[in-house]
């Protein structure tokens, strides 16, 4: 699928990581417009973070803030959250759970919901890769640039815990390495421009 097939959806951002600490995610959605035109989706692996997040990010945007259900549509201008313990796929528009495939060991949660969304969605698609241990979501990063998407890292000096970005950065497949603030830029900017390119007369 091309770039130009993918502009029939609007873009969805997967924001990964692994951080009992709420701030990155938090100065992430904060700084982001609420008109954003994207559909936002977190996962972390920590336990009990989705809940956290709903409460902490109730006050930090003016997008709707919802947990996952299985069989919930995909809108643009809210940020979804995992909650540990399923792994992430789309159909049809709308998210799909299913038990975790990977109990034991690494997660893999995050490159396994990458990796549906470059088969199953047709809008744009942008990975973000946050501080966390080991290197959920690098194995994607690839797949999803070959497909058009965006793949977006960041800075190791800013990240708690540096292996998963360090290991997205070694796969070659990496975009931008960034600070939180200026990942929020970029994906207002990868969003503003999926905007324009859908509202040029065909």
């Amino acid at each position: 699928m091309t770039s130009s097939e993918r502009i029939k959806e609007f873009p969805i951002v997967c924001v990964g990581g692994e951080t009992p600490d709420l701030e990155p995610f938090t100065e992430l959605v904060r700084r982001l417009p609420a008109d954003l035109g994207a559909a936002i989706v977190i996962i972390d692996h920590v336990k009990h973070m989705a809940d956290r997040l709903l409460v902490a990010l109730a006050s930090d945007t003016q997008m709707p803030v919802e947990l996952i259900t299985d069989g919930l549509s995909i809108q643009p201008n809210r940020v979804f959250l995992l909650e540990r313990g399923h792994d992430l796929h789309v159909l049809d528009g709308k998210f799909r759970l299913t038990p975790v495939s990977k109990p034991t060991g690494w997660s893999d949660v995050i490159t396994v919901f990458l990796r549906s969304l470059i088969h199953r969605w047709e809008g744009p698609l942008v990975a973000v890769i946050l501080s966390g241990m080991d290197g959920d979501g690098a194995a994607a990063l690839c797949e999803l640039k070959s497909a058009g998407g965006f793949t977006i890292v960041q800075e190791l000096e800013s990240a708690v815990n540096g292996d998963m970005p360090r290991t997205a950065i070694m796969t070659g497949c990496v975009d931008s390495v960034l600070t939180i603030e200026n990942i929020a830029g970029e994906i207002a900017r990868i969003a503003r421009a999926v905007k324009t390119e859908v509202g040029k007369p065909c």
